[in-house]
């Protein structure tokens, strides 16, 4: 099982850097490998996912965002954080960050177990 936690600024201007810290709070199952990621859901659309980091510190990033964004973590304090760069209206969204499993065959599937509750970001000057 796990915890995750968003935190972060809920307003931003346009151009700015939104930066959210997810806080995981984990069980006692440390023998499976996971990869931690970060989705949004604007009002009225679909979910868009927008990237995951594993354990070892490799990004995936959605395509059409991946000039915009950054995901790191940092291990000793289980945070992981998202940096979307050039923020605009189009980008204000409930983000969440989730707790992701691959599994790779002929092609890869990935898909989200745990997730934080939400936090919703509005891009305005």
């Amino acid at each position: 099982q796990a915890q995750l936690q968003e935190s972060g600024p809920r307003l931003v201007k346009p151009l700015q850097t939104l930066s959210l810290t997810c806080t995981v709070s984990v069980g006692s199952d440390t023998t499976n490998s996971y990869y931690w990621g970060w989705t949004r859901q604007p009002t009225g659309k679909e979910l868009e996912w927008i990237g995951y980091i594993s354990d070892s510190g490799s990004a995936y990033y959605s395509p059409p965002l991946k000039s915009r964004i950054s995901i790191s973590r940092d291990m000793s304090t289980n945070h992981f954080t998202l940096q979307l760069s050039s923020m605009t209206p189009e980008d204000a969204a409930v983000y969440h960050c989730a707790r992701a499993q691959r599994l790779c065959g002929a092609t890869c599937r990935v898909w989200f177990d745990y997730w934080g509750q939400g936090i919703q970001v509005t891009v305005s000057s």
